[in-house]
């Protein structure tokens, strides 16, 4: 049980160290990609990282230039390298993003809309022993391994499903944690600027990984990688290693090649991103090492990961990548575009029904070359259907989950569903609809 300082005190002393050792020379905003999209291409560099520093030191709001720099910021950190203070300036941003957040400019309700949303989505594609898999509580035991989901990624269950798989092939002890019941926190604290309860939240979660004992924890969600390894580092003392899960799968590649049974004969792209970018080279190995399968080239977008938090974040620079992905994609004559994220792949899956490519998750080739089925791609065949017709697959999965929900209601907020419309404000009307079971 966490018995150290509140969130509140440990981001009070983090913005002072910052502030102490941030000279605002400016370096951050130089180096930075979003500057030409975020209307301050001609503002003064270290104008704008003195606008950040003086919130983080006790302004009252920041300075319109620096306002504009934090509100682009996508995560893609190419400022991290450049600082001669040592300062990272990703977790500089973060921390004034949940500053603004909290002085009453957060975007209200988002983690209760997002947890209803998140289970709801769930119920629609899955029978109910997978939805129990990914939601429920595991009895606790000493597990080496801890295989952590977050919470909206399971809103394209299948690439959480496929990861399993992956492990049970490589007979990993591990158990599995995720859902709102296992949050982060990153929404209460940066979206709704609830810092108080978004330290509860994590202490919660890391309370509860800490009860298994496990060694290594290997997140999926990049967000919850964000938030726990670098924005609220040092928060509290752990026993166990956080790593990515393309890390751990990398480290047991050699057991991989030896399970690999069946080809997989594509020719694709793979998307990642800059922000991890460990992370989509660990992808390029495994999909390297895939019997069959040609990877013809892997295009970088801007942002450690799609969606509200990421590459979204600057329209106008996502818009540029996403072009060239589309170009290489009809240069190559590649039949399938590779997805990193949970986000990502919901943001693909739109784009390649509109120009033509397939799209599946990196989790489900190795699926294949092992030689088995990788689950339903529930989310992209909500995506290919006309309304109506997902309303009524959809309906029998809600039955079988116990879930009563109005077909009407469903069918008015589909869209809103898709594209996590909570996170601007949206699905206001989840309040008169009941939510999936818990």
């Amino acid at each position: 049980m966490h018995t150290g300082p509140s969130l509140q005190d440990f981001l009070a002393r983090e913005r002072a160290a910052i502030t102490e050792a941030c000279t605002a020379c400016g370096r951050c905003v130089e180096v930075c990609p979003v500057v030409p999209h975020a209307g301050i291409e001609g503002s003064e560099p270290s104008g704008v990282a003195a606008g950040v520093r003086a919130l983080l030191a006790g302004a009252d709001q920041l300075t319109p230039d620096a306002a504009a720099w934090v509100g682009h910021c996508n995560g893609c950190g190419d400022c991290l390298p450049v600082c001669p203070e040592g300062v990272n300036p990703r977790r500089m941003v973060s921390l004034a993003q949940a500053t603004t957040s909290a002085a009453g400019n957060g975007v209200p309700e988002v983690f209760r809309k997002m947890a209803r949303a998140v289970r709801l989505m769930a119920a629609m594609q899955l029978v109910p022993e997978d939805v129990a898999r990914l939601l429920r509580h595991r009895p606790v035991r000493r597990a080496p391994v801890l295989f952590y989901l977050g919470c909206n990624a399971i809103r394209t269950p299948n690439v959480l499903l496929d990861a399993m798989t992956v492990l049970d092939a490589l007979e990993v002890d591990y158990e599995v944690a995720g859902g709102p019941a296992a949050c982060c926190g990153i929404v209460h604290t940066r979206t709704e600027g609830s810092i108080a309860a978004g330290g509860q939240v994590l202490a919660t979660t890391l309370d509860r990984f800490e009860r298994f004992h496990a060694e290594r924890v290997l997140s999926w969600c990049p967000s919850c990688q964000l938030q726990i390894g670098e924005t609220l580092k040092g928060f509290r003392r752990t026993p166990f290693e956080l790593d990515h899960v393309t890390a751990f799968l990398v480290e047991h590649a050699a057991g991989l090649r030896e399970r690999w049974t069946t080809p997989v004969p594509r020719r694709v792209v793979l998307h990642a991103h800059d922000g991890f970018g460990d992370f989509g080279r660990n992808v390029e190995t495994l999909l390297d090492s895939i019997p069959g399968l040609e990877r013809v080239d892997t295009i970088v977008e801007a942002g450690y990961t799609c969606g509200a938090a990421g590459s979204d974040r600057a329209p106008a620079l996502k818009a540029r990548d996403r072009a060239r992905l589309f170009e290489r994609v009809r240069a190559s004559g590649v039949d399938t575009v590779v997805s990193l994220y949970h986000g990502c792949h919901r943001s693909l899956i739109a784009d390649g029904l509109r120009e033509g490519f397939d799209v599946v998750n990196f989790t489900a080739l190795l699926v294949e070359a092992l030689g088995e089925t990788p689950h339903h791609d529930g989310f992209r065949a909500m995506r290919a259907q006309d309304p109506d017709s997902v309303v009524e697959a959809a309906g029998r999965y809600l039955a079988a989950n116990g879930a009563a929900v109005d077909p009407s209601w469903l069918r008015d907020n589909l869209e809103a569903l898709f594209t996590q419309a909570e996170f601007r404000g949206g699905l206001e009307s989840f309040g008169r609809c009941p939510s999936a079971p818990r």
